[in-house]
């Protein structure tokens, strides 16, 4: 159910309300979801632990997305920690859930960012949700070392930083220093300016060349006509049979049904193509590439 502003606030004063399970209640609901599918202990189990989901959710509202939209990906991810935790590692459930939350929290925020999609490799996430972080420290430092950083020098230090290549940051970089732009917004404020979008070249066949190549599929057609009917009756079923049907018919069935051999068959479906192949020669390489 989509979350509105109304029940995002109930629902966190519904988890600010909730109990708190000590350790051995909550390694009781995990048995009891993971060796008997246990929906009433799941439920518990989520409940009590979806404070820490609004917790986590809410560390990425600087990010601009809807809260709502934050902690429902939180809870997701809360659930598919459930459904994963194994009790027999001596693990708090909070502990591995957080992981799985935060995860899930941050492909949300990494998908809705931008039409364009903005990392997926590890590196390129971790540098989506610390470079600024890391940008400003790094600037702190060399101003308290009396230095200025240029761009480039900058944009080194990051990548040191973060572990990074160098190509990753000025990638990200670019990324987070733009926004989105509509293909359909106009190029200037007049009024009959035109759209963004009837700049771009049209990659498809223009006019001209669907009517000629129209006109050559129909001459193409016409040219293969004759020559199948030039064959012989027998071979010129066999072609039938063999190419011109949706569901193309076997040598073998064709064998029992005039009689032949497979092998004959084979002989007279070659015979027939090297005929229609020396009728159509003359007609250009355009048919004799087609009969192959």
């Amino acid at each position: 159910m989509p979350l509105d502003g109304t029940v995002d606030t109930a629902m966190s004063r519904r988890a600010m309300k909730a109990e708190l399970l000590d350790a051995e209640t909550e390694l009781k609901l995990a048995y009891a979801w993971r060796d008997h599918r246990d929906e009433a202990a799941l439920h518990r189990l989520i409940n009590a632990y979806m404070r820490l989901a609004i917790s986590v959710a809410a560390r990425f509202r600087r990010y601009g997305a809807p809260m709502n939209d934050l902690i429902q990906e939180a809870g997701l991810g809360l659930m598919k920690a459930a459904d994963k935790f194994d009790p027999d590692r001596g693990v708090r459930f909070s502990t591995y859930a957080v992981w799985w939350i935060r995860a899930s929290v941050q492909d949300y925020v990494m998908r809705n960012w931008s039409m364009v999609r903005t990392g997926s490799t590890s590196s390129q996430k971790a540098l989506f949700f610390n470079m600024k972080r890391v940008q400003a420290k790094l600037e702190r430092q060399a101003r308290a070392r009396g230095e200025t950083l240029d761009g480039h020098q900058l944009r080194a230090l990051i990548a040191q930083e973060v572990g990074v290549p160098l190509a990753d940051v000025e990638m990200m970089e670019g990324r987070l220093s733009g926004n989105d732009f509509s293909l359909n917004a106009t190029q200037s404020s007049e009024d009959e300016s035109r759209e963004w979008i009837d700049a771009l070249e049209d990659e498809g066949a223009q006019a001209a060349e669907l009517v000629a190549d129209a006109h050559d599929s129909a001459q193409l057609r016409t040219w293969l006509a004759e020559a199948l009917q030039a064959l012989p009756e027998r071979e010129r079923y066999i072609v039938r049979e063999r190419k011109l049907r949706d569901d193309p018919r076997t040598l073998e069935s064709l064998g029992e049904e005039l009689g032949l051999s497979k092998e004959r068959i084979r002989q007279l479906e070659a015979s027939a193509f090297a005929k229609m192949r020396k009728m159509l020669e003359a007609r250009g390489r355009e048919v004799y590439a087609l009969l192959d």
